[in-house]
């Protein structure tokens, strides 16, 4: 089966999910239509915003559909009118049957860890929290239980020692390329072979933790836990959503302060923590500029 004869509907929102839908389109595959997430009002002035998803799509003519509610029947009308072959997920919505199941050749997401390690809506930030030394991008076939699926295909890399989550992001976007390219070819050569698409359950354990999303009540730093716990807690927030404290420095108290990067040992602000104290190396106050601590110690008087 070439390329341009598999109908193809992609899904995804934010810019992790630009990555995929690019390579799609750059290695000639079919996409016949993209769905995302509506605009939403976004800054101080809130300007409608569309999603990165939707800035690619229109820059290389894709028709884009943006449904309020995925049950809504204009919205599968619509969505039956591409005759997709095959759609494919990337951090987007829980999907109802309804859409997942309407392609010939099913639905398969593309998720940001080793399934079925880290189901859930931050997989990319719990693995560095909870200090894990690997983790990859998965593939697999959607059913009704989210991130349950077989697995189709799966790629795995070492998480750096001092890596953060941004920077763990864009090592896992820029995979999901290949994976997601990797896949599709999977799907398309065994249809056009007539034989079933090679899949393996998941292997479930004891030991599995989730990847549930993230709110600022459980982005804020326990100063009882052991230093290296904290640290991986600030890496693995940072930069986005940022972990925060509340932290006195030269006498003053600060509230909210977001922490971007922290140390194991004493340094310019220090605090105890259960087995030591943990260094604050990289933080913003509010209506401030992010920082490194001497610098903004620097700052105060």
């Amino acid at each position: 089966m070439n390329n341009s004869s598999l109908r193809i509907v992609y899904m995804g929102t934010p810019e992790f999910a630009v990555a995929g839908l690019r390579g799609l389109v750059e290695n000639g595959w079919n996409v016949v239509a993209v769905v995302t997430m509506p605009d939403k009002p976004a800054g101080r002035g809130h300007k409608m915003q569309e999603s990165p998803v939707k800035q690619y799509a229109l820059s290389v003519g894709l028709p884009v559909l943006q449904p309020e509610r995925l049950k809504d029947e204009v919205f599968l009308s619509e969505l039956r009118s591409y005759q997709a072959d095959l759609q494919i997920v990337t951090a987007f919505r829980m999907l109802p049957d309804v859409v997942w199941s309407m392609p010939r050749l099913g639905t398969f997401n593309l998720h940001a860890s080793l399934l079925p390690k880290y189901r859930g809506a931050a997989p990319i930030n719990w693995a560095v929290i909870n200090g894990d030394k690997e983790t990859g991008c998965t593939t697999f076939l959607l059913r009704h239980d989210i991130d349950t699926g077989d697995i189709l295909l799966q790629e795995r890399t070492p998480i750096g020692d001092n890596e953060d989550a941004g920077s763990l992001h864009d090592r896992l976007m820029e995979m999901s390329i290949g994976l997601t390219l990797r896949t599709v070819r999977l799907i398309a050569d065994c249809d056009a072979q007539g034989i079933p698409i090679p899949t393996t359950p998941q292997e479930m354990s004891e030991d599995l933790r989730p990847a549930p999303k993230l709110f600022k009540d459980n982005c804020r730093i326990d100063f009882s836990q052991r230093s290296e716990d904290i640290v991986n807690f600030v890496r693995g927030l940072s930069p986005y959503p940022a972990a925060w404290c509340n932290l006195t420095i030269r006498g003053q108290l600060y509230e909210n302060v977001k922490v971007f990067r922290a140390e194991k040992g004493d340094g310019p602000i220090a605090v105890p923590c259960a087995d030591g104290t943990v260094s604050i190396a990289e933080l913003q106050l509010p209506g401030k500029k992010r920082m490194d601590a001497r610098s903004l110690l620097n700052g105060i008087h």
